[in-house]
This record gives C-alpha cells, structure tokens and sequence, in this order.
C-alpha cells in the first residue's frame, strides 16, 4: 500500500533500535543466573517481547488508517479517555496508595498513560480549528489550559503525581505556538524559588531562613531585568537596581553597626516602595507593560509565603523525604535514598566501556530495587558504561529532533501542534528519567520510553509516534497524487 511507500523509515528504524535495545535491557535487569531464555514468557523480557508483538499490530493498525481519521474524532477519543480516567479514580485498586492501574484479571493498564495521546490530539485540534491563534484572545488560552489541565487533575485524584507532571511538558507546545516566554520564565522561577526556600532554612540571614533571603534578592533581579529587557526602560530599571543597592548598604551598614532590622521589615518594604515607582511611572507614561514588574514581584511574593506551607502540607510525608534526599538536605540510604544511591553505584561502576552485557553485580544481585522500570538506565549504565549509557542519550536526541523536523514540514497546525507533543513528552520523559536515576531529580515514577517494563508505557509511547508517522506519510502521500 502506498502508505508504506512514504513513512518516515529513520524514525522507524530509531523505534526499532531502542525498542530491541530495551528488551535486552530488561533481561540484563531481571537475569538471575538461571539461565532463562530472553524469550521465556515467564521472565519480564518474554512479558516485553509480547508487548511489541501487539505493538507491532497497533502500528499496522495506525498506518492502515486514514490519517483524516486522527483528527476527525480527536474530542472524542479525548473524552473517552478522561472518561476511562475519571473512573478509574473510584474502581482501581489501591497500588502503593496510588489509584491509577485498571485490573481486569491477568491484564492490568494505566489510563493515565493513553491520555498522552488523546491530550496531544485534542491540543492538536484545538490549534487547527478555523482562524485560532493563541494570543488572540484569553479565551483561547483558557481553551488551551483546559484541554492540558483536565487529565492533569484527574491524574491527581488517582495520586499519580508522576504521571502528571508529564503533562505539563506540553507548556513547551503553547510556547512553540506563540505562548509568551514570560510564562516559562515563571515556571523556571518557581522550580528556583522552591528549590532554595526549601534547602536553605536552617541558615539565618537578616532573622530569615537563608533560602527566603536569596529568592527576595532573587525577585529584586528578576524586577530589574523585567524592566529592561521586557519592559525596555533603562533609566526604571536603572532606577530600581540604584534602590535595591543602595537601600541594601544601608541595612548592611546598620547591622554591622548592632542595629539589628528583621528581614521582613527590609524586603517587603523596598519591594512595595520599588512597585509603588513602577505604578506612578505607568501612569505617566501611559506604558502598561510597567505593570507587568509589579504583578511579577506580588506574584513572587506570594510563591514564596506558600511554599512552606505547600512542602509541609501538601505534599505526602514520602515526597517531602524524597525532596530533601534529592537537594541534599537530609541523607537516608537506606530509606528514600536507597534506589537512588544504589542505582548511581551501579552506573558509576560500569566506568568508560561497562561491565559487559550480564556482567554487571550491582544488578545481578538485585540491589537497585525496580531496576526494570523506572531504573532501568542504571542496568545500562553499569553493564554498557558511559559509552552505552551515552548512546541511549543519544539515540534519543536524534529521535526527538527527527519528531521536530517533522513537526516542523506538516502544512496543517494539526500535524505541527501533534507533532510538537510528542517531541516534548519524548524529552520530558528522558530528561526526568535519566535525573532521577542519577539523582538530580526527585524520584516520581516517570518510565524511560521504549526501555522500562510495562506494557502500557509502551503502547502509549508506540500510539503517539505512529500517529504522527500517519499523519506525516498523509502529507507525502498527497504530494504524490498532485
């Protein structure tokens, strides 16, 4: 057929390397000296290996449909799965205190997982509609938000925070589709400002927490750059760095004086007063994008104040340890710390080349607990080396920009906006993953794509690039008959 003709085969041939480099990385993980065969049914690689062979089925089924088809009935197969999702809050059994797997006998899926794709065509559909632009309007981003957010919070009721934190990669997406970059700019601060009111509490500094200190600093540069680079107003910005500074002396001066002024007292004040200038000076130059510095600082602000109370309340006592394992600020090896500490011994043992394939102890002996899914990378890294481990990064790469070239060639919104999911839930996922192993992350659960057992991760990865592969042989094929 002539669809066969005109599929992308790089991006074929790049799901075939590392689905096979994926089998064999699980028999690597769950090898026991038993000398079990890679095929045996018993063993998690046989479990794999039949997991592809229905893979194999879903791709010819995707390919043999019409590519008009994906976007036709993208809102209902988008409803239908947040459907499926909102049930499974009330139906799954409780896993690990988490509600999100489906069990229906011997078989059992994730739903959270098959919503990537429905959330990916949905947004896709939503970008295609007649006339939509983005910025046009704020109903538009509501529209946008609303198609992301749905599954994120049905994901959240099943107490899967892993699996929606995937969810927010698509930011990326509305970004590439004209999202102002403040808005990402927003979201890296907030990671910053957590990440140091959290660490830094146990120092003091003007009576606050050290961490509370350097993220006010921090908002007092972020209100300066606001002004001259969003804003491009030298002399306010000027202003404002001349206030900060020199206020900033002065209570220096005072304390090293023995007059002693509370943080608070300081910070809050110079900020409001700082805010106060932006205000009159908006007003006088008529110039609305001033006001953007004042709702950035109160916004700020306010992150902050909540973060304490969203650490100790919000998150569960098993994500706060795992917090603080991750920034460094408490050490349990043998508690939150353990996968991650055994896991990045693994990998640092497998030096330059590895130990070589089923060579490697730290794995054998089974010390890196779920070392066939979500740590598998360390069974690369300690039995493939950096070169191995390398590669895998690698391939990757090359796998998410072939997705972006791709993406980028659709002469419809639909294939672009679609195609631009994949390829950020594709980085999402192997950046969390790979941080995670070697402990720059917190550990959530998030699967390394094509490699981690499991037969719904890798139906639901296998769905999003074959979809687009579809839907990129359409456009080929339409040029063929023209």
């Amino acid at each position: 057929m002539s669809v066969f003709r005109h599929i992308d085969w790089i991006t074929v041939l790049i799901y075939l390397i590392l689905v096979i480099a994926g089998v064999f990385s699980i028999y690597a993980a769950s090898y026991d000296f038993d000398n079990a065969s890679l095929f045996d049914g018993g063993e998690f690689s046989g479990k794999q290996i039949r997991w592809i062979g229905l893979s194999m089925a879903l791709v010819v089924v995707i390919l043999l449909f019409d590519a008009h088809i994906f976007e036709s009935y993208a809102i209902p197969i988008y409803v239908g799965i947040l459907l499926i999702m909102l049930v499974t809050i009330f139906v799954a059994p409780d896993i690990k205190g988490s509600r999100s797997w489906l069990v229906f006998g011997p078989v059992s899926f994730q739903p959270a997982e098959f919503g990537k794709f429905a959330t990916a065509l949905a947004l896709a559909k939503l970008f295609n509609s007649y006339n939509f632009k983005l910025n046009a309007s704020k109903k538009n981003y509501a529209l946008a938000l609303a198609i992301i957010f749905v599954p994120i919070l049905l994901i959240i009721a099943q107490r899967e925070t892993g699996s929606a934190l995937a969810y927010m990669a698509l930011f990326f997406v509305l970004y590439r589709e004209g999202m102002s970059g403040m808005i990402l700019l927003a979201a890296l601060c907030a990671v910053t400002f957590f990440v140091l009111a959290v660490k830094y509490t146990d120092t003091l500094f003007l009576g606050l927490p050290l961490g509370e200190a350097m993220v006010f600093i921090l908002i007092m540069l972020l209100m300066v750059a606001i002004l001259a680079i969003y804003c491009k107003h030298l002399t306010a910005a000027g202003n404002v760095l001349i206030w900060f500074v020199s206020t900033g002396l002065i209570v220096g001066i005072l304390e090293i004086c023995g007059v002693h002024i509370p943080g608070l007292y300081y910070f809050i004040p110079v900020i409001l007063i700082a805010c106060g200038y932006c205000a009159f000076l908006s007003l006088r130059i008529k110039n609305s994008r001033l006001l953007m510095t004042i709702f950035a600082a109160i916004a700020a602000v306010t992150f902050l104040f909540s973060v304490n109370y969203a650490f100790n309340n919000v998150l569960m006592p098993h994500q706060q340890q795992r917090i603080k394992v991750t920034l460094g600020i408490s050490d349990d090896p043998l508690g939150a710390g353990y996968n991650v500490n055994q896991s990045k011994i693994a990998i640092g043992s497998g030096g330059f080349a590895g130990k070589g394939f089923l060579n490697g102890t730290q794995t054998k002996l089974k010390y890196v607990p779920e070392q066939h899914t979500d740590f598998i990378y360390c069974t690369i890294g300690e039995e493939q080396g950096f070169i191995g481990s390398s590669a895998v990064i690698l391939l990757f790469l090359i796998l998410i920009l072939r997705v972006i070239h791709i993406a980028e060639r659709q002469p419809t919104a639909f294939g672009r906006v679609y195609g631009y999911c994949v390829a950020s839930y594709f980085l999402f996922h192997l950046a969390i993953n790979i941080g995670m192993v070697i402990g720059l992350c917190p550990v959530i659960g998030i699967p390394l794509p094509f490699f981690s057992y499991g037969g719904s991760s890798l139906w639901s990865f296998t769905i999003l690039l074959f979809i687009l592969v579809r839907i990129d042989a359409a456009r080929k094929e339409h040029h063929s008959f023209r």
